[in-house]
């Protein structure tokens, strides 16, 4: 039975209830299927730690208890997914702000006004209504999990960390006597590293020290992290 605190390697498919669309998943032939193959993204299962948000709060929630091996279908209402669309995130903006931008608004186009994203719903003479609430908000989700192991090697949970809260794919680990060391190519400020070594000892408890370096070598070796970050269902 999984429990919180587990490392687990998941696969898993999600899909809007109402439509019936599948909008994420691990599963690369299931992404060209249905037209969400992106040649950039990783399809593989993803290694996660249960309850620490690292995916959607109601997926999160209802892998424990869960058994390894078997499929199981989960649905998420709004609140524990991408929350209930909020009216104040629905917008008018002037058209001729996206003009001054070169971007000539329709229906359905994905735009960047002051750092914030929205969808544009609909352009009427110099007004566009821009929806900034996430795609997904309000709407109840369906995911099909497959929670293929439990990870037990420390090395393999380091690596899935570095990638969920850093995105830090590539690092070479080392774990002996109860001590880590972490090589990055990556120059991590002081204030994160003492994050990342706190939330290493509370999720690793058999690690009691923890080192983390940034390589010097120019083509030092790295082992790759081959999880992967989700996104939506995480």
């Amino acid at each position: 039975m999984i429990k919180e605190k587990d490392f687990i390697e998941l696969e898993y498919t999600g899909k809007l209830k109402e439509k019936n669309i599948i909008f994420d998943t691990t599963d690369e032939q299931t992404a060209k299927d249905n037209n969400l193959f992106d040649e950039k993204a990783e399809y593989k299962p993803i290694v996660i730690c249960v309850g620490q948000q690292q995916i959607i709060k109601g997926l999160d929630k209802a892998l424990i208890g869960k058994e390894p091996n078997k499929e199981y279908t989960i649905e998420v209402k709004p609140e524990e997914a991408y929350g209930k669309k909020n009216a104040k995130l629905i917008q008018l903006i002037s058209t001729s702000k996206f003009q001054k931008q070169n971007i000539q608004p329709m229906p359905g186009l994905q735009v960047n006004i002051d750092g914030m994203l929205g969808i544009i719903k609909t352009v009427s003479g110099g007004r566009t209504l821009v929806d900034f609430n996430h795609p997904l908000a309000g709407k109840d989700l369906i995911y099909t999990i497959k929670i293929n192991k439990v990870i037990t090697d420390e090395k393999e949970k380091i690596n899935s960390i570095l990638k969920i809260n850093l995105g830090i794919k590539e690092a070479d680990i080392k774990v002996e006597n109860n001590k880590a060391t972490i090589k990055t190519k990556h120059e991590i400020p002081q204030q994160l590293k003492e994050e990342l070594k706190k939330k290493l000892k509370e999720l690793l408890p058999k690690i009691e020290e923890i080192t983390i370096l940034k390589s010097e070598k120019k083509g030092e070796d790295l082992n790759r992290s081959d999880s992967s970050n989700k996104t939506e269902g995480g």
